[in-house]
């Protein structure tokens, strides 16, 4: 090393301190709304400290779990900075999962300590797979508490507000975990490192054009990839969160108007949600709607620009800290007759600032064509993809091989570098942002006696974009009716999961190898929508 050379210091990333900074910039400013309840930046990282220290003193230690099933509350905001502050893991679970499926999250992921909102714990029997559960009662929306343990506010006695480092040592340790909604069976943890959370954090203030003047509304759960990083984005530009318990429209259009909010995310569905209610007006200031999870239809486009609403779409999985493209805006489109724009806004678009550039690749990792029509699978790499997946090392080699992230989403790259996806490689339904294995539904299907096939695909919903819809072969002599099958499933998976209609069948498609032809029954059920939708 050369003597004269300057000192080199690096600062290890983190998005600890995107609460440290407003905190300091912003004390007395609102950061945090809900109900009746007005957080300011002083008070936020107080109670995030606070729960840090809390959680030391109940002997969670670095890299511990903690994981946590609540709404879009401000105590799991307040988690989000808290957990990790402790030098611990966040695992934020979705809230929409049956019991056994939490319990399997909570069993996988070795969680210490369990923080439950009690209106979710009246339906979690099985939480002794945990040290310690906590229980956190709504003040605004209250249930009797049903599992053994403290309160959150005798979690929080434990704790003080003696200042902690907003930094860390090794900003490519875990700061969270977030389970995927079991695709391809079982849930795999995508866990997340510091520096990327910050990085896909900034990415989030940049393309959704956040300021200290962003009010925010949460439609969309802080559980789903830690609020696409916008849990952090949103408090590091020093904006105000607005926390809503559920997705109900009367209540967003309330916020709406009395809060000022100026921004939301969430799938199509929401704003189709907000554009169709009764309530429905011109905006009186702009709202940026950032829309994921199925591209947004022309209607819908034109319905949210008719009150006063710009959309930026983006793209991304859970392995890739949520949004990690988007359709970047190009001068002119606006311009352009709405059918047309919303053909060009359809498309998943390039990288964002932060990530690295997506690439559409043949099966020998080689790039297709940038013609519109070559298909192949979209892969990603960088900074804004998972370290792999918890305690699957299989899986992850898997999604890894050839050294780039493997989407499983097939598209297409145009000529201009923007890349559209066609297909999924998977058979995965996506209803209302949300990711359903058919395989999952499937094998809930088959565990019914009178079940002796099953297929389920993707069918349209003129709501949530597409819904589960079964297919089924009965046993011989025995019969069971379509709301039975639904019930079934329901009891072992979430309700969300369950198809809404099931078809009985005397005998499913197949190839001669007995394999079940689901293409034609997609093929099938979307043709008829899209003659009823022209009729």
């Amino acid at each position: 090393m050369d003597p004269l050379a300057p000192p080199v210091f690096r600062t290890e990333l983190t998005p600890l301190v995107l609460l440290e900074r407003s905190a300091a910039v912003f004390p007395d400013k609102e950061a945090i709304v809900y109900r009746d309840r007005r957080i300011t930046y002083r008070r936020f990282a107080a109670e995030a400290t606070r729960l840090a220290r809390a959680l030391q003193a109940s002997g969670i230690g670095p890299g511990d779990r903690v994981a946590y099933l609540m709404p879009n509350l401000p105590e799991m905001l307040v988690a989000h900075f808290g957990v990790p502050l402790a030098g611990a893991v966040l695992v934020a679970i979705n809230t929409r999962l049956s019991p056994p499926e939490v319990s399997y999250i909570l069993e996988h992921s070795g969680a210490k300590m369990l923080v439950v909102d009690a209106q979710l714990a009246l339906g979690l029997k099985d939480s002794n797979r945990v040290k310690e559960t906590v229980t956190l009662v709504d003040a605004a929306d209250p249930a009797e508490a049903v599992l053994e343990g403290p309160s959150y506010e005798e979690l929080l006695a434990r704790g003080s507000e003696e200042p902690l480092p907003w930094s860390v040592e090794d900003e490519r340790a875990t700061i969270s975990i977030n389970y995927t909604s079991g695709t391809t069976g079982r849930p795999k943890g995508v866990m997340y490192h510091h520096r990327g959370a910050y990085l896909n954090a900034l990415g989030e203030i940049i393309h959704s054009r956040h300021s200290p003047g962003s009010v925010y509304l949460w439609t969309l759960p802080m559980f789903h990839c830690n609020g696409w990083c916008t849990t952090w984005g949103v408090t590091g530009a020093g904006g105000r969160h607005v926390c809503l318990r559920t997705v109900d429209p009367e209540e967003i259009w309330r916020l709406l108007d009395t809060e000022g909010v100026t921004h939301l995310n969430g799938a199509p569905v929401v704003m189709t949600m907000i554009a169709n209610h009764p309530q429905a007006h011109r905006l009186e200031r702009p709202l940026l709607v950032t829309t994921a999870g199925a591209a947004p239809s022309p209607t819908v486009i034109e319905q949210m620009e008719g009150l006063g609403a710009t959309i930026v779409h983006v793209y991304g999985l859970t392995e890739t800290y949520g949004p990690y493209s988007l359709c970047e805006w190009q001068p002119g489109w606006d311009l352009l007759e709405v059918g047309e724009r919303s053909r060009l806004l359809a498309r998943q678009g390039v990288g964002m600032l932060c990530a690295d550039r997506l690439r559409v690749v043949d099966k020998q990792m080689r790039d297709v064509p940038a013609d519109g029509t070559t298909m192949g699978e979209i892969v990603m790499r960088g900074n804004n993809v998972m370290t792999g997946y918890f305690r699957d090392e299989e899986a992850t080699a898997k999604a890894f091989a050839g050294g780039w992230f493997h989407s499983g989403d097939l598209g297409v790259m145009h000529p201009d570098g923007y890349v559209e996806l066609r297909d999924r490689a998977k058979d995965i339904v996506v209803s209302g942002g949300e990711n359903i294995s058919t395989i999952e539904v499937e094998q809930a299907l088959l565990s019914h006696p009178a079940v002796l096939e099953a297929a389920v695909i993707g069918a349209p919903d003129d709501k949530w974009g597409e819904r589960p819809k079964a297919f089924v072969v009965r046993k011989a002599g025995v019969e069971v009716s379509s709301q039975d099958l639904i019930d079934h499933v329901r009891q072992r998976l979430a309700h969300y999961k369950a198809p809404r209609d099931v078809e009985f069948m005397e005998a499913l498609p197949k190839t001669s190898t007995g394999k079940i032809q689901k293409f034609e029954l997609r093929e099938r059920e979307w043709a008829g929508y899209a003659s009823r939708v022209k009729g």
